[in-house]
Formats: C-alpha cells, structure tokens, sequence
C-alpha cells in the first residue's frame, strides 16, 4: 500500500463567474520512505495539489489516501488528528514573528495538547536535529534565510509526522543555502524515514534529492517516473523544457538525416570517460559541442550535451552507434539551438 494515493484528482476554482480547472485528472502514489518530486512551471498547478494532499483544498473530484484512508471520510475532528502525520513546510516559512525559535517549535505541539514542559524537551531535540542548538532564544528577523527555513523544518517535524511537505521550500535561498537545506532534507529522510514530497520548478532540486519525480503542466499529469528515467529520456514537452530550456526539444532517434542535432546522456561512469575526445580521434572528424551540462542525481555523475553531427553518408549513423555501444542514451534533437 502506497503512503500517499492520489485517485482522478479533479480542482476547479470559480474566478469571477468562470471555472479554472487548476487540476485535471491527476494520479499519483508515493511510496513510504521516498522523496517524490513534483515539478512544474508557475501556474501548472503543483501547489494545489500539495495542498490537497493535506485537505487545505478539498477536491472538486477525485480522492486523497493517506495510509489507505480516504481524507473526504473524516470529520473536522478527525482531519485535524490526521495532519498531525503530516508537516508541511513553505517558501515564506510562515514563523511567528513575535514568538522566539523554540516557541515557535513549540507551537503546534501546544496545540495538540502536548504539555509545556514536553514540548520544550522536544523542541531542543528538534534544534539538534536542524543544528540550531545556539538559536532557540533568538526571533525570526534575527535569523537568515536559510535558518529561518530550519526552524520552519523543526516545526514540521514536532509531531513526529509521517509525511513532510515542501511547497517550494527553497525558493527563496540562494544555492548554497538551497544545498544545505536539501541536504538537510535528505539526512532526515534516511534518520527518521519520513516520506518527503518536494514542489518545485527547479529541476536541479529534483536532481540533487528526488528518487522518483512527477511532471505537472497546465493542471494534468504530463509525465512521471524515476528522476534517473525522466532525466536520461524525457518524452513531454514539459520534461523537456525543465531539463534543458525552451530552445530545444527532443523526440526519439528514428532516422539519420545530414546536419543531424543530437542530444546524448552520460549513463553512470561514462561521465568520467573522455568519449567525445575518442570519437573526435576514431573517426577523424569535427564535432560540434552545441550545449554541455553535467548533474550530480542522487550522487551519480549525469551529464547531457547536444552535438551537431557531420553531413557525410552513413558517418552520423556510425558515430550514433558507437556513443550507444560507449554506454550513451541518444535522442534526436528537431528544433533548432
């Protein structure tokens, strides 16, 4: 059983006498433990559907399981006991500004009831955790941005949740901070076990943590699998353009026409392999290098680079087959660079 079901989710928002569907159709599962990325453009509708995954937006159609239990079942009573498995974290991290780090940390403990005294005990552990421990009695505007985002996280983890939340939770950061938080992310992910499902437009978000990554576009479910899978032969416009920009998109190499683009993707090892240089040397022709960008996804070396290849008979076909036979995926590029 899936930690987290999403079943022909349907959100249509009435905007001033019109229906804007925000989401169409969408079906997903998250298994225990992972770290699911949901990536899309502004407006494609990501941030509804995280926020559905908690009942913040109750669907038009389609259901939500939580550990096989269907959200639309509960009463209010029974919904608030059972966010409490879910944390959720923002890119405005949403603290209190008049309240110190650890009563903020406190906070929704205090409200679920936990006495005072626990609570504390609980959030000095929580600031362990995040490498906060200097911090406690300092205020939100005494923070940066990224220690802000640590309180935030260690207030997502009070009530020892099950799933965590992350609505475009390192937006705001800049990339050293972004890389720090994700790491962070990453060691409560394997320490705790907790289900981690990440909203973002930055691809490289998805690549530096994500096992498994959804693609949302104009509402509807464009594309999904493995980040590695989706990485190393996107098949949507969508995926295409998240992963190497709107000037090039891609289609699987069918035929081997002169002047031929292509778009070849470094598998494992092969990153470290000089295999342009051997193709360059082998068949005794030029090649242009028409883009070139290497990735580190979950800790593999991934590159990708978009070659033009030489106009002469049967040559391209040759060279394609010799970066294949090398451990290279091969696409066919069709648009201009």
């Amino acid at each position: 059983m899936s930690e987290i079901e999403i079943k022909n989710l349907t959100k249509i928002f009435e905007v001033k006498g019109h229906n804007v569907v925000a989401l169409d159709n969408v079906n997903l599962s998250v298994e225990k433990g992972d770290i699911f990325g949901i990536i899309g453009m502004s407006g494609a509708g990501k941030s509804t559907l995280v926020r559905t995954v908690n009942y913040l937006e109750k669907p038009t159609q389609g259901s939500i399981l939580i550990e096989g239990t269907d959200l639309s079942t509960l009463s209010e009573k029974e919904l608030r006991i059972k966010r409490r498995d879910i944390g959720m974290i923002f890119q405005g991290f949403n603290l209190l500004e008049q309240k110190n780090v650890i009563d903020n940390i406190c906070f929704p403990l205090e409200i679920s009831g936990t006495k005072k005294k626990e609570a504390r005990i609980r959030a000095k552990e929580l600031l362990k955790t995040v490498n906060l421990e200097d911090k406690e009695k300092a205020y939100p505007s005494q923070l940066s941005g990224g220690q802000k985002q640590r309180v935030a996280i260690a207030r997502a983890l009070a009530t020892n949740p099950k799933i965590l939340l992350c609505d475009e939770a390192t937006s705001a950061l800049d990339p050293q901070t972004t890389d720090s938080i994700l790491k962070l992310l990453k060691e409560i992910n394997e320490k705790l076990g907790i289900t981690i499902l990440i909203i973002t437009h930055q691809m490289s978000v998805v690549t530096e943590v994500c096992k498994h990554v959804a693609i949302i576009d104009n509402g509807k479910l464009a594309e999904q699998g493995t980040v590695d899978e989706i990485f190393e032969n996107p098949t949507s416009d969508a995926a295409k353009e998240l992963i190497s920009g709107k000037d090039i998109t891609y289609t699987p190499l069918k035929s081997f026409d002169t002047n031929k683009k292509i778009r070849i993707v470094f598998k494992e090892n092969s990153a470290y392999e000089p295999v342009i240089s051997n193709m360059i040397l082998k068949y005794k022709t030029p090649i242009n290098i028409l883009k070139a960008d290497t990735r580190n996804i979950n800790g593999t070396a991934r590159g990708e680079m978009i070659l033009s290849l030489p106009e002469e008979d049967g040559l391209a076909e040759d060279i394609i087959g010799y970066l294949r036979d090398n451990g290279l995926v091969v696409t066919d590029t069709f648009e201009e660079v």
